[in-house]
């Protein structure tokens, strides 16, 4: 199996080895504390054992759910928000074409809704889908969380206007709590298809359920090989024979106390701009308490060398660099030679854009270290399921261990309480009043 490695020697400068391994016993504690439950959090652990977990007859089951949406639909809308969503949206994204949207659907397409409240971009996909034939994958344990709420009642209305009360319910899937809340009581009412989401599991280590396997599974790609990924990746971190959560996690810790309060997550390839989105969601809900917590950010380069690059190159030297580095693309293309030769591109004739690639790849990693800039790589061999499998149990295991590392729960969110509380004051929910009258004295 070909496996995902990490490079740490360009950190080297910013932090010594003995820097990286003082932090060898927290960071084994800290898987420990993952494989035994013994820490802050421990109800929130069932994504550590989950890959080897997953029956087959599940996924068959996910797998045959998928192929009868593809067969009666055109385009399958998946809603939910946060971890509801990045974790499928990543892997479908750097599996499928980046021209996916343009080409005439093969089975079909994958859409999200319910990540945001924006009323044009669902007032549009209402009239997109006019003319569709299309279903719903409904995710959320409570069924009462806002945005996805809100899409819901929208989608299945228009869903229901389209084919009827009876026959849109043999398009919907929930993927809900196994006993409780709105959602659940509307599936069992409605007699929607539906899949569990684990309790001890939180949303954004749940892409490796059905959560993110089915809408994966609908986009038509190999859930069996991710899973069987993330189940290798596991076993070798669990018992001790790969070591590069733990390596991971120490490094990026060593660079945070040594005033590297920034990572931002680097790739060379835009088929992994929402595997970056996931990770910062999964590392910014995971880490930053307490006023602690390093704070994770992404670039696509590249792209972003022509905006972001001087700042990175120059600016306040409070950053490190973990890139994600793909060793093989799927396709290979080779620039042609010109008679002319105006555009000076002669000298790389002949050779392939990855190449080509590859090399501002290490030119732009020897420039930013030369620049106090710490890189850190994560190579991919390849972009297939079996990979983002393991690099998603890899990322996960490193958070939990990292979070630890840290002194923080790193498998809950409170602070993302705040927020809402507001929201509902200014909506004036029921229940709200006192924070509403209080909210509005505040605003005079």
């Amino acid at each position: 199996m070909k496996t995902i490695q990490v490079v740490t020697n360009d950190v080297l400068g910013a932090v010594s080895q003995a820097d990286i391994d003082s932090l060898s016993a927290a960071g084994k504690d800290g898987l420990a504390k993952l494989t035994n439950g013994t820490g802050l959090g421990n109800d929130f652990l069932g994504w550590v054992t989950l890959p080897k977990e997953i029956t087959p007859a599940l996924l068959d089951d996910i797998n045959a759910t998928a192929a009868s949406l593809r067969d009666n639909c055109d385009v399958v809308v998946a809603i939910g928000i946060g971890g509801s969503y990045l974790g499928a949206k990543a892997v479908i994204e750097a599996l499928q074409s980046n021209f996916a949207a343009f080409e005439p659907a093969k089975g079909c397409r994958v859409l999200f809704a319910g990540q945001n409240i924006g009323e044009d971009y669902l007032a549009e996909l209402q009239a997109y889908l006019s003319d569709k034939k299309f279903g719903i994958i409904v995710i959320s344990k409570s069924g009462t969380t806002t945005e996805p709420a809100i899409a819901f009642r929208i989608l299945r209305e228009q869903l229901e206007k389209q084919l009827g009360r009876e026959e849109a319910g043999k398009r919907i899937v929930a993927v809900t709590d196994a006993a409780r809340g709105a959602l659940r009581t509307l599936a069992n009412t409605e007699g929607y298809k539906t899949y569990v989401i684990p309790d001890n599991v939180g949303g954004r280590f749940s892409v490796l359920t059905p959560v993110g396997l089915l809408p994966i599974a609908v986009a038509g790609f190999d859930i069996h090989a991710l899973v069987e990924g993330a189940a290798a990746m596991a076993k070798a971190t669990l018992d001790g024979s790969n070591t590069l959560a733990l390596k991971y996690a120490q490094t990026r810790n060593a660079l945070y106390n040594s005033g590297k309060k920034i990572e931002i997550l680097v790739n060379y390839n835009p088929k992994l701009h929402f595997l970056a989105e996931w990770w910062k969601q999964l590392y910014g809900e995971s880490e930053g308490k307490d006023h602690k917590g390093i704070f994770p950010t992404a670039v696509d380069f590249t792209t972003d060398l022509h905006s972001m690059g001087q700042w990175i190159q120059d600016g306040e030297r409070s950053i490190f660099e973990t890139v994600l580095s793909v060793e093989s693309s799927e396709n290979e293309l080779r620039i042609p030679f010109d008679e002319a030769n105006l555009d000076g591109l002669n000298y790389i004739a002949g050779k392939r854009i990855d190449e080509v690639n590859k090399m501002a790849e290490l030119g732009t990693r020897l420039a930013h270290v030369d620049g106090g800039v710490p890189n850190m790589r994560i190579v991919l061999p390849e972009i297939s399921e079996n990979v983002l499998g393991q690099l998603i149990y890899f990322f996960e295991a490193a958070c939990g261990i990292s979070g630890y590392i840290l002194g923080v729960n790193p498998f809950n969110q409170p602070g993302v309480e705040a927020y809402k509380k507001n929201m509902f004051a200014l909506l004036e929910k029921p229940g709200y009043e006192e924070a509403t009258a209080a909210i509005r004295a505040k605003l005079g």
